[in-house]
């Protein structure tokens, strides 16, 4: 798919609208809404995860090196659908919120995807990524489950243990798993911190950054459930 394409404009657009509609209708009506809202999205989510494999197995073209799911959007994808199913776990939620406004956003912005619209792997990609980004606005920002306090960190110690797996899967199946091995080939954020492996360093060093920015933002803009 082409960077910044209409079709591409169009995604964030619609990842734009649906988050801000899905923050507005909790913040509006509370529970009675951001309960079920949240359940039909996780539906929506986990439909187009299996969709994106089923996808890949029925063309012949799944494979351990690439559809494992260890990127961490898969991660946050399935972490998603746990957490608007079951709001009350508040790791899970922050784990959603932490790399799905990272990983998941920077999957919108700049995704790593080689099928043009309309082909059914453009829409379960930005269904699982966009949905993730939906989650964790609706999650924190609508339905108010706040991160905790030491929330960044047990977040961020958690994804270096993701990388860890990763990083064990790429040396098996000589993946790029995390793009441990090398950077996206159609442009990320990636390509501004340098060369392999210094961009895995530097990449970890603005990921807390961001977890860091996240957690104030959060804070900022605290709700209370009406």
């Amino acid at each position: 798919m082409e960077l910044w394409s209409g079709a591409h404009l169009a995604a964030m657009a619609v990842t734009i609208v649906a988050t801000a509609l899905l923050i507005a209708g909790a913040r509006r009506w509370g529970k009675a809404w951001s309960v079920p809202v949240g359940r039909a999205l996780a539906v929506c989510i986990l439909g187009a995860f299996v969709g994106e494999h089923v996808t890949y197995a029925v063309r012949g073209e799944w494979t351990i090196a690439v559809n494992l799911p260890l990127q961490l959007t898969d991660a946050v994808t399935l972490a998603s659908v746990a957490a608007l199913w079951r709001p009350e776990s508040r790791l899970l939620v922050e784990l959603v919120y932490f790399w799905g406004l990272s990983a998941s956003l920077q999957a919108v912005v700049t995704p790593s995807l080689g099928q043009p619209f309309p082909d059914v792997l453009f829409f379960t990609y930005f269904a699982a990524h966009a949905g993730a980004v939906a989650a964790a606005g609706l999650l924190v920002f609508g339905a108010c489950h706040t991160p905790r306090r030491d929330a960044v960190w047990r977040a961020y110690a958690l994804t270096a243990a993701f990388a860890a797996i990763a990083a064990t899967a790429t040396v098996v199946t000589g993946g790029n798993y995390m793009f441990l091995r090398r950077k996206p080939v159609r442009g990320s954020l990636l390509d501004l911190m340098g060369p392999w492996p210094v961009y895995i360093l530097v990449g970890a060093i603005v990921g807390l950054l961001m977890f860091l920015a996240l957690d104030a933002l959060a804070r900022r803009v605290r709700c209370t459930d009406p």
